[in-house]
Formats: C-alpha cells, structure tokens, sequence
C-alpha cells in the first residue's frame, strides 16, 4: 500500500498485488481518499486498510502471505490498529521505509535491517516502488482532471456538456485554447454571442 498526494490535495492511495515474485495487475487497487483533504497519512492509511480488508472479509476471499506498507512505525502501527479492530489477527504485515530501507516488524522496537544484497530485501523494493508508480500516476491523473476542469469552468457561458463536447472534438485544453474563434463556433458548435 502506498499513499499519494501533494500538500493534502487530490490525495489517493494505491494497492498493488505480487504473486510468486510477479506484480499480478488484475489485482491492483486504488483508492480516492475519502476522509482526509489535509495531509495526513496515518489517517489515510487507516482508511485504506479499513475499506480493503473490511471488503475481504464481506467477500469472504484469501488474505494475503504479507502485507506491505509503504513506510515507518506510524504506517505500520496505523495499518495494524485496523486490522484489529477488524479482528483480524496473526496476519503478516510489516512497514517499509524509503530512507534506509528499513524493515518494521510489528513486537520489535527497532527497525530491521536486510543486506543491501539480499533478494528478499529487493523483492520488498520492487513491490513498493510498483505502489509508489501506480499510486503516483494515480494522483497525476486526478489532478489533471481536476485543472483541467477548473480552467474550462472559468469560461462564462460554458456548461458541463458543453465541456464535454469541446473535449471530445478538440481533445484537450491546450488544443482549445489553440483553435481561433471560427473554429471553435464551427467545431465546437459555440454560439457567436459567447
């Protein structure tokens, strides 16, 4: 699991699943953050953890061999105070943490270190970095849609399915504030009194 936002805006989180040393992408998962619009990611990841596994036991499907989260005691800690209010206990869970690489097992102070060398260490990079990329690209996505939305509604006169048809024949906000007048009143259909 890994979280995603800037500053608290447009904040999302990301679930990615490896099967067999594999990324399996059939079963990725992301995740709108619904609670929280400042930045916090204790709570973000609480929540994100509630609605996965709270929908795993509804569905009555597997849990998984481990579950990783992207970053320290306070991930780990945030994501464990779920799984016990969920009563789900003796799951394999740990915290990874981008600074040092360090590895925190839930019952030890300390984080645990893994040779730089070691595969097992390199696996756990592998599937967070894969969280980190998708959850980002997550993020990039509804930020675009949110500015591009925003700059389209500036415009007096424009409503919604008008936005739509602009985008759709022009394909993006660049290309329309590109096109001239007589071209967006011919493709675009704009009324000339706008």
């Amino acid at each position: 699991f890994d979280i995603s936002n800037f500053q608290g805006s447009d904040p999302v989180a990301s679930m990615v699943m490896f099967e067999n040393g594999k990324p399996k992408k059939s079963e990725y998962r992301r995740f709108k953050i619904q609670t929280k619009d400042t930045p916090d990611d204790f709570a973000m990841m609480r929540e994100v953890i509630r609605r996965r596994y709270s929908r795993i036991l509804r569905e009555k499907k597997n849990m998984p061999d481990l579950i990783v989260v992207d970053g320290g005691k306070g991930q780990l800690s945030s994501a464990l105070a779920v799984l016990n209010e969920l009563d789900i206990r003796d799951q394999q869970i740990i915290g990874l943490a981008k600074r040092l690489e360090e590895v925190f097992i839930p019952g030890y102070a300390d984080a645990q270190m893994l040779p730089k060398t070691s595969s097992s260490l390199k696996l756990l990079q592998q599937i967070r970095d894969e969280a980190h990329r998708f959850a980002v690209t997550f993020h990039r996505q509804r930020r675009k849609k949110r500015t591009i939305a925003s700059e389209l509604d500036q415009i007096e006169g424009i409503g919604e399915k008008r936005r739509q048809q602009l985008l759709k024949v022009f394909g993006s906000v660049k290309k329309i504030k590109e096109a001239g007048m007589d071209e967006l009143h011919t493709k675009g259909q704009i009324p000339k009194n706008i």
